[in-house]
Formats: structure tokens, sequence, C-alpha cells
């Protein structure tokens, strides 16, 4: 679970080094380079959910099998790609590759609580939640040791090896029979339960607000006009479905859950603009080479493990998500006394004031999810919550493009922290508003799918 998990975050955050070098190499400029990230993010924020649905269906191996299979070959074609173009057709590729992870994931994890009846796996839950915020923090070393090693190519190349091996342990270790929900299928195919329509209409409603996020200018106001006529078409289409791609029901019922959905859209917006746009500071304005650039990120990583590893024995998440939004804050704030002259050991200490936040909350977030997301519906459900936190990533480069221009210097790094701080202070005043939270997670409430008490938290919005 873990290796599968990790496989979309570290390709996440290990390109974030490597754009001056192939924009060097391939002669192509930044406004290009940044369709390396966003490619990325659009095939995952697509594809999460649709893998969870389809986990949901098939059960997690074939699925899994697949996904590791497509990542190995996106390895391939980005180390022999001969232009950017290229790269960005791996990179999509890599996307919906490394997509069935997570949510096979949490389906595995719930199908084996409802087996064992130990319906709060907390512990297995921060062990995932430690792995992928160690490899989003540890990409940027990690790229930048493998461009000192190999040059650029190699961060592509990377995924052959890992996806050799989620290959591996999936046939070893993923069960052949899965799936326990097949009574949602019908035919020989099970096409009934998969809702194509659904999965097209997602699609298209997200690939049109994605574009205009990419890209917010006034000449393409159309895009989000499409969105919300799409966004309307795929809502009367989930209405009348008896097996939807998106329980439309469901969400709207769960407002606890659609304040996860918003949280991890915030914490992912803050945490991906340090994470792409001090880099870009620190080679461009400080004049830091990848390798010292990516060791600067490390204490981020550092601090995000040892918080969830501290916060993980407690079940509770109201406490989690209040300490991290106030940590959020002051780490944010802290961008500000960020000086052309600062001492060298400031910079490093911005990337530990930033694991602190990052580590609680992602925690929390996950397990909230968990806990308030209907039992049938968990792989789509944390799909979703992938989404939305790719939805805040991509929210992140329009704020890193607009502040950190060419010359912008420290100016631009004040200016995308006063935007930090702004999402930060959203995360806040959600986190308050959320009264339900003080009983997820701590051994009262009911299940969200179920209504029935299983003693591990609230789920549904009993208010």
């Amino acid at each position: 679970m873990v290796l599968g998990s990790v496989l979309n975050p570290v390709n996440s955050s290990i390109i974030s080094v490597s754009l001056v070098a192939i924009g060097v190499a391939l002669g192509a400029p930044p406004s290009q380079t940044v369709w390396l990230v966003s490619a990325l993010y659009v095939a995952t924020a697509i594809g999460q959910p649709m893998m969870g649905r389809l986990i949901e269906l098939y059960g997690p191996r074939p699925l899994f099998l697949t996904g590791a299979a497509l990542t190995g070959l996106a390895g391939l074609v980005g180390a022999l790609a001969p232009s950017l173009w290229v790269l960005v057709l791996a990179r999509v590729i890599l996307g919906f590759g490394t997509c069935a992870g997570y949510p096979a994931s949490m389906y595995l994890l719930r199908s084996e609580a409802d087996r064992t009846g130990r319906s709060s796996p907390a512990g297995v839950l921060s062990v995932l939640a430690i792995a992928n915020q160690t490899v989003i923090v540890i990409g940027p070393a990690l790229g930048g040791l493998l461009i000192h090693l190999g040059g650029w190519r190699s961060t592509f190349a990377i995924n052959i090896p890992l996806a050799l091996g989620c290959l591996i342990v999936g046939m070893i270790w993923l069960p052949k029979s899965s799936a326990p929900r097949r009574e949602s299928r019908s035919g020989p195919a099970g096409l009934a339960g998969l809702d194509l329509p659904g999965m097209v209409l997602f699609a298209a409603t997200l690939i049109s607000l994605l574009l205009f996020l990419m890209n917010p200018r006034p000449g393409h106001w159309y895009l989000p006009v499409i969105a919300v006529v799409l966004a309307a078409a795929l809502t009367v289409r989930e209405l009348r479905t008896a097996q939807p791609f998106l329980d439309i029901r469901t969400l709207a019922g769960s407002r606890p859950l659609l304040a996860s959905y918003a949280r991890g859209l915030l914490i992912a917006m803050v945490a991906n603009c340090f994470l792409y746009g001090f880099p870009q500071w620190l080679e461009e304005d400080r004049g830091l080479d990848p390798s010292t650039a990516g060791l600067v990120m490390l204490p981020m990583s550092a601090t995000a493990i040892a918080v969830s590893a501290i916060a993980g024995r407690r079940a509770e998440i109201c406490g989690k998500l209040l300490a991290g939004s106030a940590a959020q804050l002051v780490a944010c704030a802290l961008l500000l006394a960020i000086r052309p002259s600062a001492p060298l050991w400031l910079l490093p200490a911005a990337a530990c004031a930033i694991g602190i936040p990052y580590g609680l909350n992602n925690l929390a977030i996950q397990n909230a999810v968990y806990h308030q997301a209907d039992p049938q519906r968990i792989g789509s459900s944390a799909g979703l919550l992938r989404t939305f936190s790719y939805l805040g990533a991509i929210g992140s480069t329009v704020g890193t493009s607009a502040f950190l221009t060419p010359g912008s210097g420290t100016t631009g790094l004040h200016h995308l922290a006063w935007f930090m701080l702004a999402a930060s202070a959203l995360f806040l005043l959600i986190t308050l508003a959320d009264r339900t939270l003080r009983h997820t997670g701590t051994g009262t409430g009911t299940d969200a799918g179920t209504g029935t008490d299983i003693g591990t938290g609230a789920g549904a919005d009993t208010a």
C-alpha cells in the first residue's frame, strides 16, 4: 500500500528542481515547462476518483497492477523523450498510472476493517500519511541528487524500478478476490455499474475548469462557463442514475466530508506554493544549485515525519486541525521575514516551520475522510480527496506564476507569502465552523455510510 500510494506524490515533487534544467536542455521557456507540472495535475485530478470507482467495482489488484505498468511506461518514455511535448505526454501517462495506489490503499484498509471489526486503523493510516508526506518533501532533494548523478532524464527513469517494485509486491501480496460488492455490477462485463457517461462528463468538467485555472485570462471566459454547463449536466445525470460515478446525494448531504475536501484543497495550495515557489526563489534569486536547493527543503520532510509520528498516536482529529491551522499561519508569516541578505540558516528554518502544519493537517484530513466517507464509496471518496488536493496544487501554480515573475526577487516571494496567508486564514475559518470535528475520530458518533454506531468517529452531520 505504501509503495503504490507514494508514486504520485514523489512524481509531483521531484519535478520541482528539474524544470530549469529541462528548459535549458530543450530550449523551452518557463511558460512551456510549467506544463510538465500541470499535465500531471490534470491527469491525476481526473483519474483518482475514476480509479477509485473502478477499484470499488473490480477490486484493487487489477487496477493497481495496470497503474504500475503505466508508471513504468511513462518512466521509459520520459527518459527517451526527444522534445518537451513528448515529456508532457509522459507526465500525462504518469498521472493516470499513479492514480490507483492511494484509493486502492484506502479500499484495502476499509475492507480489512470490515473483515476484522477494527474499524479505526489509526496506526496504519498514520503510516500511510507519513509515507506520502515524506516523499512529497523529499522529492526535491531526490530530484537534485538524480540530476547531479545522471541528469534530468533520471528523474523520469527512476519510475522504472519503482514500477517494477510495485508489480512484484502487488502480484505477491494483493488479494486476488477483493471486490465483494459485485452486486452493483450487472452483466458479464459489469459495465452497468461503471457509469461511463458520468465519468466522461466529470472529466470534461474538470478539463474545462483546469485549463482556465492554469491560464486565467479574460479571453478564456468561456472555459468556466463550459465547466458550469457540464457540471450541471453531470449533476442531472448522476441524480437519475441507479449506480452513479459520483453519488451527488451523499456528497450534498455530508457537509463534514465537503469541508474536509475544502481543507484538502487549501492545504495543498499552501504546501505547493512553498514546495515549488521557494526552490525557484532559492535557485533564481539566491543562486543555489538544484541539489543545494533540495537540501534546504529537506527539513520540511523531517519535521512533517516527526509531527505525524507523534500526532498519529491519537485518533482525535479536531485538535490536530486547530493546531495545524495556527502553525500554518505562523509559518507563512515567517516567509515575510526573509530578506535578500537573510542568513543561510533561516532558509531551512522556514522549511522546518512549514513542515509542522503539513504533517498535522494532512494526517488529520486523511483520517477525517476515512471516517466521514460512505464505506461503500471509500475508493472514490479517497480519490476525490486527491482531486481536491490537485485542484489546490493547480491553484498554487497560478499563485506562483503570478507572483514569482522573472526579476520579482524577494518582493515576489513576499507577495506569494501573503497569498499563502489568505488561504491559511480560510482554512482556519472552515475548521472553526465545522462543529462535527469535535466528535470525528474520538470514539463517538455514527458511521457516515450506515448510520450505525461504530465507536470510531462521527461521519454524518447530525445537526
